[in-house]
């Protein structure tokens, strides 16, 4: 797994799609350490055993009937919490086996990269899955609310825009995928091409572009619960500037930075970069807005709803109110908030999970709640076919009637 994905799994894990480069480089940066200590020990004393690096470890000069003990790689970290140690013994034939063996001392097994690598293959068809589904849910939805004139307004212009940004975050991954895995013989851990650099530019641009209209929901619920807002279309620009624009001016920042002082890879490797808090920041601050701002919500409606303050006319409309905003988790994007706090190596493989592959289905999931199910969508989807049915068959069906799922969003 690769530590980059785990220092920015709230992203979407979108710092790194191919979490098992780490193992790999890790291991190449820990084996340069060893040759270079290997070298600066040839003009010493030729007895004894020499140091090694045994694709692992690195064991240094020992002399006959020494053993040495080594800590358990840091590699293995990535996969267990390996605290174990392991020993040689320096012999007149040179270095003995490895004893207790690393899969036993460690607690990993001899197939970890095999393994890591089957696991990570599985979370990508999963939320291969979990994409393309959401793309097409997606896009059923934004033709929807832009096909129907009576859907036309502020609300459901906000929501066009937050089904926008998760459909291009789904065409994002596919992309990235596509450049990065479009051949067996490809080397993804050390591809470095304008297309490659292209795809993370775009898959970053649409992840920060998705975080910030989640944003620009929270901030239109609150005007609305606070009634004091006016939407007008002064404000859906400022709205559309907040959701498109701001992001645009990080993720130019950001590739300047890599471009001057940390041109390596695919640019998708962020471990210790500072220049990727210039992206990490901006979406830290509007999970830590969007978590305040639904806490907030929450602290309105329960007061609107206290039966001592509640007016019977708005008391149906708090009721809609309050059902609407237990399904804002997946909107707002609240469980961010609390992976964002965790250690990095907190069940990381549940991390993954969530983060790649529910991840995947949040677009399907806003897409129903706040489309599909929304009463005015079905009424007038409703109305639309009775219409259809009326020029084609002079067939007059019974009025609609809209469902117990109704939202003011």
């Amino acid at each position: 797994g690769s530590r980059s994905i785990h220092r920015s799994i709230f992203l979407t894990a979108f710092s790194s799609l191919h979490p098992e480069c780490e193992y790999i480089f890790q291991l190449e940066k820990e084996e340069r350490h060893c040759l270079q200590y290997i070298a600066e020990q040839e003009n010493r004393s030729t007895e004894g055993c020499w140091p090694f690096w045994d694709a692992v470890t690195c064991w240094p000069h020992a002399v006959v009937g020494e053993t040495v003990h080594r800590a358990c790689p840091a590699v293995f970290s990535l996969f267990r919490n390996s605290t174990g140690s392991v020993s040689r013994n320096c012999t007149s034939g040179g270095w003995s086996r490895p004893f207790p063996p690393y899969h036993v001392a460690c607690n990993v097994d001899d197939d970890i990269p095999e393994m890591e690598e089957s696991y990570f293959a599985s979370v990508k068809l999963i939320y291969t899955i979990g994409y393309s589904i959401s793309l097409v849910v997606l896009a059923v939805a934004v033709l929807i609310l832009l096909l129907f004139r009576k859907l036309r307004c502020a609300r459901n212009f906000i929501h066009i825009q937050l089904f926008l940004t998760f459909i291009l975050k789904a065409v994002a991954v596919f992309i990235k995928d596509a450049t990065l895995f479009s051949s067996d013989d490809t080397n993804h851990c050390t591809l470095s091409t304008f297309a490659c650099k292209a795809s993370v530019v775009f898959c970053h641009y649409c992840v920060m572009a998705n975080f910030f209209w989640l944003l620009v929901e929270a901030l239109y619920l609150s005007s609305l619960l606070l009634s004091s807002f006016y939407h007008s279309r002064r404000c859906l620009w400022g709205f559309s500037l907040l959701g498109w624009g701001v992001p645009v001016l990080f993720i130019v920042l950001w590739i300047g930075s890599r471009v001057y002082f940390e041109d390596t890879e695919c640019w998708d490797i962020n471990e210790d970069s500072p220049y990727w808090w210039i992206i990490k920041g901006p979406i830290v601050v509007s999970i830590a807005v969007n978590f305040m701002l639904f806490m907030n919500i929450i602290r309105i409606l329960i007061q609107k709803l206290n039966p001592r303050l509640i007016q019977f006319n708005n008391s149906s409309q708090y009721r809609r109110l309050t059902k609407s905003t237990l399904l804002l988790i997946p909107l707002f994007g609240t469980h961010y908030m609390f992976f964002n706090f965790l250690p990095d190596y907190f069940n990381i493989n549940l991390r993954l999970c969530i983060e790649l592959c529910m991840g995947s289905f949040q677009g399907l999931l806003v897409a129903i709640l706040y489309c599909f199910l929304n009463q005015e969508v079905q009424k007038e989807v409703h109305m639309q076919w009775l219409r259809w049915q009326e020029r084609s068959y002079g067939v007059v069906s019974p009025a609609p009637k809209g469902s117990q799922m109704d939202t003011p969003f």
